[in-house]
């Protein structure tokens, strides 16, 4: 990526957390805060005004929950939705779930590493999503947990899907990268770009992170040890 070339805004309600974020994220060379954000309702207007690459947004926030805003930025019906990488001091809850229901392209922890941090939202950005964490698998991990108490009861939808598709989204479910599958499979970046904006609709999904985890539900993979 060129010099600045991540556009980020950042939400959450704590001053400190909010400073902290935009102090890390822009003393890298390619990442800008673009504008800064106390509640769900002030990003939401200002990723919709600011058209960032990324929104780092907490969940638990006054106003308009991260939750809500994650919906309207990145939900079904969005016509053009806004990248959404959700941090949270909470490994698991059911705010992660509604999130992931919500939109959300990828989760990290708060309290990570800095070059963690700095991973996931340039993942996020480069429309990777955030799958190599621990914390998303155990969010996978939790909902094949629910899985058995809950049953499933979408279609699995592998009938709808071409078998390069499948490859991909098996590919996409072991955390790879579009460049990863793209190797694996000898493919250009922009084909697997061009499958998998083809795959999400056929899925009902509106995110990377939701179609690997999908291939979880239906045990299409096994969740990674």
């Amino acid at each position: 990526m060129s010099a600045a070339s991540v556009r980020v805004v950042v939400a959450d309600d704590q001053a400190l957390v909010r400073a902290g974020l935009t102090t890390l994220l822009g003393a890298e060379p390619d990442l800008e805060v673009v504008g800064v954000a106390a509640d769900g309702r002030e990003a939401v207007e200002l990723a919709r005004r600011l058209r960032p690459d990324v929104v780092c947004m907490d969940l638990r926030m006054p106003v308009l929950d991260g939750i809500a805003a994650t919906r309207e930025l990145a939900g079904p019906g969005v016509e053009d939705p806004v990248p959404v990488l959700v941090l949270t001091t909470f490994e698991i809850d059911d705010y992660l779930f509604g999130a992931l229901e919500a939109g959300a392209a990828g989760f990290q922890l708060k309290d990570a590493e800095p070059e963690v941090l700095v991973r996931a939202v340039r993942s996020v950005a480069a429309g990777n999503g955030t799958l190599h964490d621990s914390l998303t698998k155990r969010v996978v991990g939790e909902v094949l947990a629910r899985r058995r108490a809950q049953p499933v009861t979408a279609a699995r939808g592998t009938d709808l899907l071409t078998a390069r598709e499948l490859d991909i989204v098996l590919l996409l479910a072991q955390g790879m990268s579009n460049d990863e599958i793209a190797r694996e499979l000898v493919l250009e970046v922009s084909t697997v770009k061009s499958h998998l904006a083809r795959v999400l609709p056929k899925l009902g999904v509106r995110s990377r992170l939701q179609a690997a985890v999908w291939a979880y539900q239906n045990r299409l993979v096994r969740l990674p040890d």
